[in-house]
């Protein structure tokens, strides 16, 4: 399976980076010549969006740790792209981005929900080469992303859930204990 905008990054049980310790991301930029961009879907963090952001509008939205890199931008998801002027799809009904003014104002307007969009502090980033490097070392198992992953699926049973989505072997690997001194 190819590295592209869309891909679903899965990290093997039993990876011990802590940034990374059963992470789920959805990769939104791939470059050959200028790398990798993604993000966590499943680290929340604690306050909300209005608690990082000034002037933002009442919203009860969470934040959730997109990666280690950057952790001073702010980067979102969403699935208005059609309401959002500069955003970038990644896969249909799955949005990277946009016009932040534009974005405030929706929300005051109450045309974007909670359930539209989600936050990240941070992202998760690769140069040229590493992440199929990573791949071809197997510490991700790839798959293919959906919306209901950044937008309805809990984030605390998001492994196990894309695990099991993927069918067969993968549901053994999905029930694996996080210690492996539970096994």
């Amino acid at each position: 399976m190819s590295i592209k905008p869309g891909s679903l990054l899965i990290a093997q049980p039993f990876m011990l980076d802590p940034n990374f310790k059963r992470a789920v991301l959805c990769i939104c930029e791939h470059d050959e010549e200028e790398g990798t961009v993604g993000f966590v879907l499943n680290r929340k963090i604690k306050g909300k969006i209005t608690d990082v952001v000034e002037d933002f509008p009442e919203f009860n939205a969470s934040v959730f740790l997109g990666g280690p890199v950057g952790t001073d931008s702010l980067h979102y998801m969403h699935n208005v792209g059609d309401l959002l002027e500069g955003s970038q799809q990644i896969i249909p009904g799955l949005y990277w981005g946009g016009d932040f003014e534009k974005l405030k104002f929706l929300i005051e307007q109450e045309l974007v929900n909670v359930s539209n969009i989600k936050f990240f502090i941070g992202y998760s980033g690769w140069s040229i080469g590493q992440l199929s490097e990573e791949l071809e070392s197997g510490s991700w198992i790839q798959s293919q992303m959906h919306p209901n992953y950044a937008f309805k699926s809990k984030h605390f049973n998001l492994w196990n859930e894309a695990l099991n989505n993927k069918g067969k072997n993968f549901k053994v690997i999905a029930q694996m204990p996080d210690s492996i001194q539970l096994n």
